[in-house]
């Protein structure tokens, strides 16, 4: 379905009304995840937060140490464990909880970036791996009050993420390259092992 984002906010609200908040919206590389959840939270308004999945990317100094620098962003290239401890305290309600954002400038998380007050109404999360059915990944969905899930047409999606490579430095071979060795390794990773959404969304 292509909803519009009123229709979104109203999901939303459908959930808080229930007395939950946690929204995950997850999809492969450049479906819209970050878009759609910035709008989203925008549109609810202050007592909203974003909790990206993003900002728990191991440095880059780690991914070099383990070999897995060339591939950055696969599964195995994120803090899942401190991502999912965070949701477990985001979940609790015992206190606001600071979290980290990806800066794509810096090609670096920044610690205690982004505050998720205790008594927010709406907590949005986002990323490619919030339905991976792989350990560590798994223990993410039983933490969502509701998930769903970014698709995009294919051709749409590469050429997003082929501008965006380059947009951070990659000239355009180079950018290819990434996209078509990570990027959609990663994207049929997401395909053929994710559990099932609350809500599928084609932007």
């Amino acid at each position: 379905m292509r909803p519009e984002l009123s229709e979104l906010v109203e999901q939303a609200r459908r959930l808080v009304d229930r007395g939950d908040r946690l929204l995950g919206i997850a999809g492969v590389p450049g479906a819209g995840k970050s878009t759609l959840a910035e709008r989203l939270v925008d549109a609810w308004g202050p007592t909203a937060c974003l909790l990206p999945m993003d900002g728990f990317h191991l440095a880059d100094d780690e991914l070099r140490r383990l070999g897995r620098h060339e591939r950055k962003g696969a599964p195995d290239t994120f803090d899942v464990d401190g991502y999912v401890a965070t949701l477990r305290r985001v979940r609790e309600r015992s206190g606001d909880v600071l979290v980290p954002r990806f800066d794509r400038a810096l090609e670096a998380a920044i610690a205690g970036s982004l505050r998720i007050a205790s008594d927010a109404e709406l907590v949005v999360t986002e990323g490619n791996y919030l339905l991976l059915d792989e350990p560590g990944w798994r223990d993410v969905r039983p933490l969502l009050d509701e998930a769903w899930l970014m698709t995009a047409d294919e051709d749409e999606r590469i050429e997003q993420l082929v501008t965006r490579h380059e947009a951070h430095g990659r000239d355009r071979r180079a950018a290819i390259d990434w996209v078509q060795t990570v990027d959609q390794p990663n994207a049929r990773r997401i395909e053929a092992s994710s559990s099932a959404a609350d809500l599928v969304i084609r932007r």
